[in-house]
């Protein structure tokens, strides 16, 4: 049976969604005739991209390393540079491993590792319900945890993970109003807000991670490149041996610790 050809988006959505403000508003017009089931659920979903409302939250779902993520609206939308972090993860990890997902969101660094690491032992957390809900959407349920950090991880854990891996909000809290009116309006705060100067978070990470960590395990974190050199600095002072990793074409910046002794 022939496959169906993509439906054609009705005349004038292209030209309403770039009035809107839409930069890709052809491929946005596709997506949106393609994920809509009848006329009505297309006046829907434009209507709601018209107002603003991100394009992964409208569809209910964002691609990610090549899997389809599912997203509930609020939820914070996985950026394409985090695929940089999911790769990184993914190059040092081994079958059977286990690893630790912290600041999960919708689970999408999880959904790439568990499709390319064989017999992985995933566990993820976050500290927002709406994420949380997403998140067992798109892995195993009772593998992810709602809680602040380490404290929501079953104790049995400790010192038996061979990598941490956290995409932690960063941003600073005075350049939160900065950023694009997508997500200041449509994610949860508590997954953009790093502190004063973006790294709070990533602090607290660096300094629990060693107690859960088998020896010689690994911290992998997202970071910006003007902030680099502080997350390898605070990755320094709790006992890892930090190494940067980036990519141009991404625009991404991962430092990976390597646990010392």
């Amino acid at each position: 049976m022939p496959a169906s050809s993509p439906r054609v988006p009705p005349r004038g959505l292209v030209e309403r969604l770039r009035a809107a403000g839409c930069v890709f508003a052809e491929d946005e017009a596709r997506l949106l005739a393609e994920e809509a089931g009848s006329p009505e659920e297309l006046e829907r979903l434009a209507a709601l991209r018209e107002a603003g409302r991100p394009l992964e939250h409208v569809l209910g779902w964002v691609e990610f390393c090549g899997h389809r993520v599912l997203l509930d609206p609020g939820v914070f939308v996985p950026r394409r540079r985090t695929e940089l972090l999911a790769r990184q993860a993914a190059a040092v990890l081994s079958g059977g491993d286990t690893v630790v997902d912290l600041c999960c969101g919708a689970g999408a660094v999880g959904v790439a590792l568990t499709a390319s690491i064989d017999r992985l032992r995933l566990f993820s957390v976050d500290i927002d319900p709406h994420a949380v809900h997403t998140a067992r959407r798109n892995l195993t349920p009772h593998t992810v945890f709602e809680g602040d950090l380490f404290d929501a991880l079953p104790h049995d854990l400790r010192g038996r993970v061979q990598l941490v891996v956290a995409n932690a909000p960063y941003v600073p809290t005075a350049a939160i109003a900065l950023m694009p009116v997508e997500a200041r309006r449509f994610e949860a705060r508590v997954a953009l807000d790093g502190g004063p100067d973006g790294l709070d978070v990533q602090r607290r990470i660096a300094a629990g991670a060693p107690a859960w960590l088998a020896p010689h395990g690994r911290l992998l974190v997202e970071t910006s490149s003007a902030q680099a050199p502080r997350t390898a600095a605070i990755m320094r002072a709790e006992g890892f041996e930090p190494r940067t990793v980036t990519s141009s074409r991404l625009d991404a910046t991962v430092v990976l610790g390597s646990l010392r002794g």
